[in-house]
């Protein structure tokens, strides 16, 4: 265990943070699991709705660091191109 005061802070912020990141993860998987569900059910309209809510939160998970920001754009990509196939 830390012993100097600032060891100990440290320590504190690295439990918060953990907290923090950990949430915002468990978020983004949430919907993408979601998302997933809804286009393999082939339900299109749920699909779109879905995908609303998880491009959210996929922007967000790369404001707060969570994916880099390129790869949040490659999974919206990927997962639009999805959503889409369902209509044809």
């Amino acid at each position: 265990m830390a012993n100097h005061v600032s060891a100990l802070k440290r320590a504190r912020q690295t439990v918060t943070r953990t907290e923090t990141n950990r949430a915002n993860t468990s978020r983004l998987r949430t919907a993408l699991r979601g998302l997933r569900e809804a286009i393999s059910t082939g339900d299109k309209k749920a699909a779109e709705s879905a995908f609303g809510a998880t491009a959210s939160a996929i922007d967000k998970a790369a404001q707060k660091g969570v994916l880099h920001k390129n790869t949040a754009s490659r999974y919206k990509s990927r997962l639009k191109t999805r959503v889409n196939k369902l209509a044809k």
